[in-house]
C-alpha cells in the first residue's frame, strides 16, 4: 500500500472502533444521557472519517463540478443527520471509505504493470570521454559516443555492443523471463537490464529517439484512446446524476405536500435515493477493466495504443498476415542437404569453402549450418558471380557451387530438388556432389498462433507477401493459412486488404499483422494494424495499434483472449451494477428498502464491480 492507502486504512479503523463503542455505549446507557451528546458524538466520528470527502465536495462545488460522488454522499449523509438518523450518516460515510480503498488499491495495481514501463530508463548515463568515465544526463550522450554499463544497471540507450560479453534480461520489454547471450556486434536495445559482464557499448540512438523512449511514449497515449463503452460510461455519469438528485429532491418534497405521509419520511427515502444513485460502480469499474486488460498485455510483452483497440479485436473476423518476419523467421537456414556422391558432410564442406569470401545471407546461412572453422588458407582463389554462383580452387580441387543454370552451363548434370527452397549446387573436379536447400523457416509457434486464432474466433486467415507462389503456398500449408496471396507489391496489398474488408461479414472487422517497416501502408489501412517484431523498430510503433514486443506470433491470439476478457468484464459490471441500482432505487422510493440497503448498492456494488475489474489483470 502507498502512505494514502496506509492512512485511509487506518482512518477506517479508528473510525470503525469509535463507531462501534459509542453506538454500543449510546445502545446500553442511551436514556442516561441528554440527546445533544449523542449529536456531538456521532458528530464528532463523522468528522473524523468524512471530512475530507466533506472537502472535496466543497470545492469541486466551487469549481463548478456540483453532480459527483463526494456532493452525493455529503447531501445524503448531512441530510441523514439533518432527520435523526446519526448512526446511519456514519455508516454511509464508512461504507464509503472503505469503497474508495478498494478502488484506490484496485486502480494502483493495474497501474502498475503499465507504469513500470515508464521506468525503463535510468536518468543517466556513464560516457566514456577522453578515456575517462563520467555520469551525465542520458539526453546529453550523443549518437557515436560510447557508454559503460556495470552488471545489473539497466541500459540508457540503444547502441552496438563494443566490448565484452554479457547476459541481457529484457523481460521489461518483451515480457520474456529467459535472458539472452550478447556478444561484440550485438544489438542492445534501452530497458535491459545487463546481467552479468561490464561492458562498453557505441550509441547508435539520443535518448529522445530509444526503443524505450517510443514506447513510453506509446504508453503514455494508450490512455487518451478511449473505447465506445468507456465513452458511453461517461456520457451515462454526466447526464444520469443531475437527473437523480432532482429526482430525489422530488421524492422528499412532492408526497408530502400533496399529503401522502410526513416529510420525515419522505426525506429518508430521497436520501435512500442519493445513497443508491451514486455511478462510481460505473465511473470506476469499466475504465478500470480495460486499463487493467492493457496492463496484462504489457506484462506479456503486448504495448495497445488505446482500449478502443481492445474492443476492436473482439469483432476481428479476418487477420491477414505477412510471410516474412511474421510467419517465418526472416532469414536462410539449410533446410535440406542431398548428397549425389559423397557424403552430406562432404557437400557441406565444399560448398562453405567454396562460399568463403561471400558475405551474401545464402553464404552465411551455409556457415552457420556447418557450425566448424574453416581455414581459409585451404582456399587457393576464389571467384563470384553475382546471381549465380562462385568458383574456387580448394587444394587443387576444382569447386563450383550455385544455382543450376550455373553449374549446368559448366558441363555438369544436376538434380532438380524435390522441396521448395534456394538450392545450392555444387560440384568438385566435375563431379556433382548434390545440392543444399536453404529457405527462410516458420517460426517455431507460427502454426499454433494460426490454430489459436481461430479458436479465438477468427473465420478466416490470409497471407499477403511479396514472396513467390510456390515458397508461399508451402509456409501457408505448414502453418494452416486459408487463402494465399503471393508475389505482391506494397500497393497491391492495399487492394488485397479493400477487397478482403467488403467481405467481411456485418459487423466483423480485419486485422494486419507485419514487419511494421515495408507494411506501414497495410498497417494503417486495417482495422486493427498489429506488429510483429516491434522490439527495436521505430516504423512499426509508429504503424502499428498493437505491438507485440518479441517477434511471436502466437502472442495475437493472447491478446485477443486478453480483448474478449476485458470486453466481457466491462459488460458484466455495467448491467450488474445498473440492475441492482435499479432494483434497489425502485425499492427504496417505494420504501421498502433502507439506507442499509442503499450503502450494499452503492459501495458494496462498488466493490464488487472493481474486484471483478481487477480480473482483466489476471489472463494468462
Amino acid at each position: 500500500m502507498t502512505k494514502k492507502q496506509k492512512r485511509l486504512l487506518t482512518k477506517i479503523i479508528v473510525s470503525t472502533i469509535l463507531f462501534g463503542c459509542f453506538a454500543l455505549i449510546m445502545h446500553i446507557q442511551g436514556d442516561v444521557f441528554p440527546h445533544w451528546v449523542e449529536i456531538v458524538g456521532y458528530g464528532v466520528i463523522y468528522l473524523f472519517a468524512g471530512i475530507e470527502t466533506l472537502w472535496k465536495a466543497i470545492r469541486n462545488i466551487s469549481r463548478g463540478q456540483i453532480f459527483d460522488e463526494n456532493f452525493l454522499m455529503c447531501l445524503a449523509t448531512v441530510g441523514a443527520f439533518g432527520i435523526g438518523s446519526y448512526p446511519e450518516a456514519v455508516e454511509v460515510i464508512l461504507f464509503y471509505l472503505i469503497g474508495e480503498l478498494f478502488e484506490s488499491i484496485a486502480v494502483g495495481r493495474s497501474r502498475k504493470a503499465v507504469s513500470d514501463l515508464m521506468d525503463l530508463c535510468p536518468d543517466t548515463a556513464v560516457v566514456i570521454r577522453n578515456g575517462e568515465k563520467e555520469e551525465v544526463n542520458s539526453d546529453e550522450v550523443e549518437v557515436g559516443e560510447t557508454i559503460f554499463i556495470a552488471p545489473g544497471e539497466k541500459i540508457p540507450l540503444d547502441g552496438i555492443l563494443l566490448k565484452g560479453s554479457t547476459t541481457i534480461d529484457t523481460s521489461a520489454l518483451t515480457g520474456e523471463s529467459l535472458p539472452s547471450d550478447c556478444k561484440e556486434g550485438d544489438a542492445i536495445l534501452s530497458g535491459c537490464i545487463n546481467l552479468t559482464g561490464a561492458i562498453m557499448m557505441t550509441v547508435t540512438k539520443t535518448a529522445g529517439e530509444s526503443t524505450a523512449a517510443k514506447i513510453m511514449e506509446l504508453v503514455e497515449e494508450s490512455s487518451s484512446r478511449k473505447a465506445s463503452t468507456e465513452k458511453f460510461i461517461t456520457r451515462f455519469a454526466r447526464y444520469y446524476t443531475p437527473c437523480v438528485v432532482i429526482g430525489a429532491v422530488l421524492l422528499a418534497f412532492i408526497p408530502p405536500v400533496i399529503g401522502f405521509g410526513s416529510f420525515h419520511h419522505w426525506i429518508k427515502r430521497a436520501l435512500t435515493f442519493l445513497i443508491v444513485s451514486c455511478p462510481c460502480a460505473l465511473v470506476i469499474s469499466v475504465p478500470l477493466s480495460f486499463f487493467g486488460g492493457i496492463g496484462c498485455a504489457s506484462k506479456n510483452g503486448i504495448l495497445i495504443k488505446g482500449s478502443n483497440y481492445l474492443e476492436a479485436l473482439t469483432e476481428v473476423k479476418t487477420v491477414a498476415m505477412d510471410k516474412t518476419g511474421t510467419l517465418t523467421e526472416g532469414k536462410f537456414h539449410v533446410t535440406k542437404i542431398h548428397a549425389v556422391s559423397g557424403t552430406e558432410e562432404d557437400l557441406l564442406r565444399y560448398a562453405v569453402l567454396a562460399e568463403t569470401v561471400s558475405n551474401h545471407p545464402i553464404a552465411v546461412s551455409l556457415r552457420e549450418a556447418y557450425g566448424k572453422l574453416i581455414s581459409e588458407s585451404e582456399v587457393e582463389s576464389s571467384e563470384e558471380f553475382a546471381g549465380k554462383g562462385v568458383f574456387a580452387k580448394v587444394k587443387n580441387t576444382e569447386v563450383y557451387a550455385g544455382t543450376l543454370s550455373y553449374l549446368e552451363s559448366k558441363g555438369i548434370k544436376c538434380e532438380i530438388p524435390d522441396a521448395v527452397g534456394t538450392a545450392v549446387h555444387v560440384s568438385a573436379d566435375g563431379v556433382y556432389l548434390g545440392y543444399l536447400l536453404v529457405a527462410d523457416v516458420c517460426k517455431s509457434d507460427a502454426a499454433e498462433a494460426v490454430s489459436s486464432m481461430k479458436s479465438a474466433g477468427v473465420t478466416k486467415t490470409v497471407m499477403l507477401t511479396g514472396d513467390h507462389q510456390a515458397v508461399a503456398d508451402e509456409i501457408a500449408k505448414q502453418v494452416g493459412i486459408d487463402e494465399v496471396h503471393a508475389q505482391l507489391l506494397p500497393v497491391d496489398k492495399v487492394a488485397c486488404m479493400q477487397k478482403l474488408q467488403k467481405e467481411l461479414p456485418p459487423k466483423g472487422k480485419l486485422a494486419f499483422v507485419g514487419d511494421g517497416m515495408n507494411d506501414a501502408p497495410v498497417l494503417a489501412q486495417s482495422d486493427v494494424g498489429i506488429a510483429m517484431g516491434g522490439l527495436g523498430s521505430d516504423a512499426a510503433i509508429a504503424a502499428a495499434d498493437i505491438v507485440i514486443l518479441d517477434d511471436k506470433p502466437s502472442k495475437i491470439s493472447l491478446v485477443m483472449k486478453i480483448a474478449n476478457k476485458t470486453n466481457n468484464i466491462a459488460k458484466q459490471n455495467i448491467v450488474f451494477a445498473l440492475s441492482v441500482k435499479a432494483l434497489v432505487l425502485i425499492l427504496g422510493a417505494l420504501g421498502i428498502t433502507g439506507i442499509g440497503a442503499a450503502v450494499f448498492a452503492d459501495v458494496g456494488v462498488s466493490v464488487l464491480a472493481i474486484l471483478n475489474a481487477v480480473r482483466a489483470m489476471k489472463i494468462k
